[in-house]
């Protein structure tokens, strides 16, 4: 039960995750379905089906820190990011932001939340710049816009918050007067960049940012993000499919597959000694740039990707893993502590090499 009245507590991983003063954010149980619409027979009677997008999902950021979620594409990451900030509210399940309930899902019912606030403390950048600025609007009233909305200050303030996002992203104040259009792949998510963090918000969420650049703009990219990180003072959840990506940035890693979370832990331990098959077939298929070290997969993954609408009895991963045995068709595991802090949830994590 959540109580936003004296302690908090929620059911979480083990028994009882418990919010820590280091915590920024916990979600709980996270769900979000899509109902399938019917068509217009008016004889229809048959049960609603959902595309289940997440399925009871469980995370905590501590501040000051980065939490990569990792996962091929449609595993459902951008559907999490999008379900904690609230742009697209759960299906059920609990979201604790800086010590205040913002999501209690009995029913999928939003608490009364300032979203002024939320947002003045919680931004996000998209993963294709291109979509998220306004190819109308110059450079510095894209990154006004946000300060306009959140923060009551003066326009002078403003204007001056927004030449000091340019020179913190590494633009000049020549760029403040151009058109998105008129920028570079590179220059464009800067920007995005620039207008996340004008607001001075404290839990920036950052949704595949280095996915449509070139390798050398993603390297600088990822060393801007560090930069910002200890001059900001800002918690990150990076939403990834590329593992390098996940070992430079992020502290703490969430493996996410068909919806579902089957391993979490500290990033140097899970890429270390990866304990779910999904994640050893993740971390052995990430290209390596020295040939004389590249080695063949030491575990196959077979078949497709499950249905997230008929999805497939006990571990969504069994039709695809050659480690499956009777119990992983029938029950379905359950997160569990594997090695200190490290959690998976496959019934023989402790048998797989």
């Amino acid at each position: 039960m959540l109580s936003i009245l004296g302690r908090i507590e929620i059911v979480s991983l083990t028994d009882m995750l418990e919010v820590r003063d280091e915590d920024i954010l916990v979600a709980s149980h996270l769900k979000k379905y899509y109902r399938i619409r019917r068509g217009f027979n008016p004889f229809d009677r048959s049960k609603p089906k959902f595309v289940r997008a997440v399925e009871d999902v469980s995370i905590r950021v501590p501040k000051g820190k980065t939490v990569a979620i990792l996962g091929e594409s449609g595993c459902g990451k951008t559907t999490l990011a999008r379900a904690i900030t609230l742009l697209s509210p759960p299906t059920s399940g609990h979201i604790i932001f800086d010590g205040r309930v913002i999501f209690d899902g009995e029913g999928g019912k939003l608490r009364k939340v300032n979203y002024k606030k939320l947002y003045r403390d919680m931004q996000m950048v998209f993963q294709d710049p291109d979509s998220s600025l306004d190819p109308r609007l110059k450079v510095k009233d894209i990154i006004a816009e946000p300060c306009k909305g959140l923060l009551d200050i003066e326009k002078e303030a403003i204007d001056a918050i927004v030449m000091e996002s340019l020179k913190a992203v590494g633009l000049s104040q020549e760029h403040a007067y151009r058109l998105p259009t008129h920028l570079s792949g590179g220059q464009k998510q800067r920007v995005a960049i620039a207008r996340a963090i004008a607001p001075q918000p404290r839990l920036v969420i950052l949704d595949e940012p280095t996915s449509a650049l070139d390798a050398s703009v993603q390297a600088q990219i990822l060393n801007l993000l560090l930069s910002l990180q200890t001059n900001y003072n800002l918690t990150y959840i990076l939403i990834t499919h590329n593992i390098s990506v996940a070992e430079y940035l992020s502290d703490f890693l969430v493996v996410m597959y068909a919806g579902s979370v089957v391993e979490q832990g500290p990033t140097a331990s899970v890429i270390a000694n990866p304990r779910h098959p999904y994640t050893k077939t993740l971390i052995a298929s990430a290209p390596i740039p020295n040939p004389l070290k590249r080695t063949l997969l030491t575990t196959e993954i077979i078949g497709e990707v499950p249905s997230v609408i008929n999805p497939p009895s006990g571990c969504k991963f069994n039709p695809r893993c050659s480690y499956a045995e009777q119990i992983c068709r029938e029950k379905i595991p359950e997160l569990r502590e594997i090695s200190p802090g490290q959690f998976a949830a496959c019934h023989l994590a402790e048998k797989i090499p």
